[in-house]
């Protein structure tokens, strides 16, 4: 991946975009002055680049401009999305002697930056659609940004930043979008935005997978966390998680085996039947972490990746890509999107490593903090069984916590905290997905018998894992 030039500050990013003769449209801003199209006038200019400017605070405004949002909320990518719509539709409609020369853009944002009080949490969507070409098909590039600054000021100039990044990004960096990804937080630190969402969309970016841009989100720490839903678009998380049941089952998919799918499958059917659970709001997340996508060397083959998700995404799965390594990390952020029951289903290794203090060393207050952020939550693991190495079923009843742990144990059983899985499948626990993934590579089709048979097909279909055809 060639670097981008981080050298070229905010002002001759808008100074280069205002010489660019050919370059020419309008900004849509609501919710935090209209600091995007401000750097653009302070540049120098800007006479050749800016048609319009436009800032419906008032909602009735705003709604006589775009229409009402059936949600009610102003914002949202639906409302960014007509905004858009109709802002780069007026630049062909008003500006039809400058189609042939100009590449048009249409700049929106809806944000809601901090309140004088300091309670609401602070966010926005953000567009640009743009032309490459004059009179040529438009490309739309969404994100959705958390604003972090502690301070009003400061997050309208951090928004005024990355507004300039998105639009110099998408006319010198459209042909490499990693690189235009990396390019949005030019001038700016992950501690002042975290960007969660990042969609292109366009004749210009139809080889871009989004699956893989939400993967470099989360690779290159400008998020925590990315969430695609089943159909492979992505998500915002809010939107994907808000006021669901969330049951997380965390693995490598590598592929998804018979084992897997008996667990998940058991686990929500008695998750389901928890007397304060609502069947209908039950959102069921597979969660990849990228430690699990990691090769020996350390590295993500972006294939393997695909794979993986291909196969999830066949399943029906909404799939998180997460930073998380502890599980304690993955609750606390689900937490903050559903006060809701959740549950953890995971097989019987996953709580021996959660009762291993060796890893909360590095957390302030060790396992007792960690299991608080745990468990204190309103949340339940569900237990596979597995067998262990001398062939014994490893199960909830039997499980052994060292002797000076055995009391917190005790007090998790007893207040409903962990829940063995019934009903298990005692045929499948001798599968193991390494060799399954053995298997798939060797050439025969032994394997098949080892995976849900739509996961068979879809592996043979697609030459997915290394297969061979």
């Amino acid at each position: 991946m060639t670097s981008h030039i981080k050298s070229i500050g905010t002002k001759q990013k808008a100074l280069q975009i205002n010489l660019d003769r050919s370059i020419y449209g309008s900004f849509a801003e609501i919710g935090a002055g209209q600091d995007v199209a401000a750097n653009f006038f302070k540049a120098g200019g800007a006479s050749g680049t800016i048609a319009k400017t436009i800032s419906a605070y008032d909602m009735a405004f705003s709604d006589a401009i775009y229409g009402e949002e059936a949600s009610g909320k102003y914002v949202c990518e639906p409302r960014l999305m007509k905004m858009l719509n109709r802002e780069f539709k007026l630049l062909n409609v008003r500006l039809t002697e400058s189609a042939a020369e100009k590449r048009f853009f249409a700049f929106a944002d809806t944000v809601s930056a901090l309140n004088f009080q300091k309670t609401n949490d602070a966010h926005g969507w953000i567009g640009l659609r743009f032309q490459l070409t004059p009179s040529g098909g438009f490309n739309d590039v969404v994100i959705h940004v958390n604003m972090l600054d502690n301070d009003n000021i400061l997050q309208q100039q951090a928004l005024g930043v990355i507004g300039v990044n998105l639009l110099f990004g998408c006319y010198h960096y459209y042909d490499n979008p990693e690189k235009l990804l990396l390019s949005l937080l030019d001038d700016l630190s992950k501690d002042r935005i975290e960007i969660d969402m990042i969609r292109f969309e366009g004749p210009d970016f139809k080889e871009v997978d989004n699956r893989l841009m939400s993967l470099y989100l989360v690779k290159h720490g400008y998020t925590q966390a990315a969430v695609f839903g089943p159909d492979g678009k992505v998500m915002q998380p809010y939107d994907a998680l808000a006021k669901k049941h969330i049951v997380a089952v965390r693995g490598r998919f590598r592929p998804v085996t018979n084992i897997f799918s008996d667990m998940l499958k058991k686990g929500v059917a008695q998750f389901e039947q928890e007397p304060d659970v609502d069947d209908d709001k039950i959102c069921v997340l597979s969660e990849l972490t990228l430690k699990s996508l990691e090769n020996e060397t350390h590295k993500i083959d972006e294939k393997d990746f695909l794979d993986r998700v291909d196969i999830l995404c066949s399943l029906g799965q909404t799939v998180l890509i997460s930073n998380f390594h502890e599980y304690f990390k993955l609750v606390d952020f689900l937490s903050q999107f559903s006060k809701l029951k959740m549950a953890l289903v995971m097989g019987m290794p996953n709580l021996e490593y959660i009762f291993e203090e060796k890893h909360y060393k590095g957390v302030p207050g060790g396992i007792m903090s960690a299991f608080g952020c745990l468990f204190g939550q309103n949340i339940k693991l569900y237990l596979y069984p597995t067998v262990s190495e001398n062939g014994d079923i490893v199960q909830l009843k039997n499980f052994e916590p060292e002797a000076h742990l055995k009391g917190l144990f005790q007090y998790l059983v007893d207040n409903d905290k962990l829940a063995e899985i019934k009903n298990y499948d005692e045929k499948l626990m001798n599968i193991r997905t390494d060799q399954v993934l053995d298997l798939i590579q060797s050439g025969t089709d032994e394997w098949a018998q080892y995976v849900p048979k739509s996961v068979a097909k879809l592996i043979k279909e697609h030459a997915l894992f290394g297969y061979q055809v």
